[in-house]
């Protein structure tokens, strides 16, 4: 499924819980999610409003939690908790996002910095809620409009800083963005944060098919502006398969172990690559070598090549614009021996998820191979 982002009014964490509880996102499903993660005495619940004429719902949390900062760390080692796998992955994304425009901000250690304004423990929920709800859905793919961005001051504990605040600003850097006549903080660092963990691209609704509309209320009010975000689930087209335009990063490798590589093939998908990939190669003088590949959109390309850098020590990066086209897919989820496995199925063919078929092999005490050939049984679908 596609998520398909009309953030006009600019875009906050809750407004995005919101837009995809009004979506279809149980939330029940969502409330388990935060669960997982052991955080206690918190509250989420949506309510139906009224936005200037546009109904919407609002994503209520409600922590008991006193403190409004806290080490970054803190944060991370709860959301990694969360369930299932690929829910903790995308909310640490958002978080670790967070902490590194923060860290520069201040010349600290991301793994110590403190965070102020996002220290507070309703930012596990934002997180965590916004993965499990893009997780239930199905979603495999996030597109937005450009983000509408407000102008003026905002006072936070550093005193009072421009609008859109720093943080905010270095977390929007390779996105879409628009100025709105509106005097105010439109946009939070979560939910940039948010967009950026959700490999977001940017750009016109791309080809697909409306399933639903869903809108997340904001708690702002601006005059004449309703304060909702847009949200549209939708299935691509199979008639017409997408194009899109993408970014391919490489560079040449001579001094780097198998461990490494590895290491770093998992570290770019996580960071939000689209596919990462490593290619033996000789180099001069008879050295043998690797290349390293990664494929990722324009809005992800500076995020990418810093982790090439870091990883590496590689002194160059290299990057062309590439064109992909893709075929449309869908992701049902299956049982085998009680344990869900999502299948993803394309017009020719169909594979597990890894890392589901490896826990749920795990747990059964099975050969992964067993486990996947379960999962390609009829009779293991649902309905069968």
């Amino acid at each position: 499924m596609i998520l398909w982002l009309n953030p006009a009014t600019g875009l906050s964490g809750d407004m995005l819980l919101g837009a995809l509880l009004d979506l279809g996102a149980p939330l029940d499903e969502v409330r388990a999610a935060v669960s997982s993660t052991g955080l206690t005495d918190w509250k989420l619940d949506a309510q139906r409003v009224d936005v200037d004429g546009i109904r919407a719902t609002r994503a209520r949390v409600d922590v008991a939690d006193e403190a409004t900062e806290r080490r970054a760390a803190e944060l991370l080692q709860r959301v990694r908790t969360a369930s299932p796998p690929p829910v903790a992955a995308l909310a640490a994304r958002a978080v670790t996002a967070v902490a590194e425009v923060e860290a520069a901000l201040h010349g600290a250690d991301p793994a110590e910095v403190h965070l102020h304004e996002l220290g507070g423990l309703d930012t596990v929920v934002d997180t965590v809620g916004v993965a499990a709800a893009l997780h239930v859905l199905r979603i495999t793919e996030v597109r937005s409009a450009p983000v509408g961005v407000g102008s003026g001051e905002v006072r936070t504990r550093h005193g009072v800083l421009p609008v859109p605040a720093p943080a905010t600003m270095a977390l929007l850097t390779g996105a879409r963005v628009r100025g709105i006549d509106v005097t105010g903080e439109t946009v939070t660092p979560t939910g940039a944060a948010l967009l950026k963990a959700a490999g977001t691209g940017y750009g016109p609704m791309p080809a697909m098919r409306p399933v639903r509309t869903g809108y997340g209320a904001g708690t702002k009010r601006f005059p004449g502006r309703p304060n909702v975000l847009q949200a549209v689930l939708g299935e691509a087209d199979a008639a017409a398969p997408a194009g899109e335009e993408l970014v391919q990063l490489e560079t040449n490798l001579d001094d780097v172990t198998g461990e490494l590589l590895g290491h770093l093939v998992a570290r770019l998908l996580d960071e939000g690559a689209l596919d990462a990939w490593v290619v033996p190669a000789v180099m001069k003088k008879g050295r043998p070598a690797h290349v390293a590949h990664v494929l990722c959109r324009p809005g992800d390309t500076g995020r990418l090549r810093e982790v090439l850098f870091a990883e590496t020590g590689t002194l160059g990066v290299r990057d062309r614009r590439v064109r992909r086209t893709a075929l449309p897919r869908t992701v049902a989820t299956v049982d085998v021996g009680g344990h869900p496995v999502r299948v993803k199925r394309g017009p020719h063919g169909a594979k597990a998820e890894y890392e589901d078929l490896k826990a749920a092999a795990e747990a059964l005490g099975l050969p992964l191979r067993e486990v996947a050939a379960r999962a390609a049984r009829p009779d293991d679908r649902p309905g069968a």
